[in-house]
């Protein structure tokens, strides 16, 4: 299963400090769990023929290898800090989940 997390800063969240918030504790973190396969956090920097402003500053690939070691994983009592200082960091993130259609 592959996630796709996308979500603007809240206003009053400092763009420097969410980035090394991400780089030095979610990142690592999610990677090291059993049942990531691969989890990167990407910074949106435009629409593709377009001047437009992408709808999301942020978006997020979760590689999930095992949804069942998946719920356990989350589970945890550092996975749930984690996603709380990421709830007070995004606004209204938007979870998506997803299965491959083809090879």
């Amino acid at each position: 299963m592959r996630i796709i997390v996308l979500f603007n800063l809240r206003p009053e969240t400092d763009v420097a400090k969410y980035e090394a918030w991400a780089r030095e504790t979610d990142i690592p973190i999610v990677n090291r769990l059993g049942s990531i396969k691969s989890f990167t956090v990407h910074k949106a920097t435009g629409l593709l023929g377009s001047d437009q402003k992408p709808p999301y500053q942020y978006i997020e690939v979760v590689d999930v290898a095992d949804t069942d070691q998946f719920g356990k994983d989350i589970s945890t009592a550092t996975m749930k800090k984690v996603a709380a200082e990421f709830q007070a960091l995004a606004d209204n993130p938007t979870f998506v989940t997803t299965t491959e259609i083809g090879a």
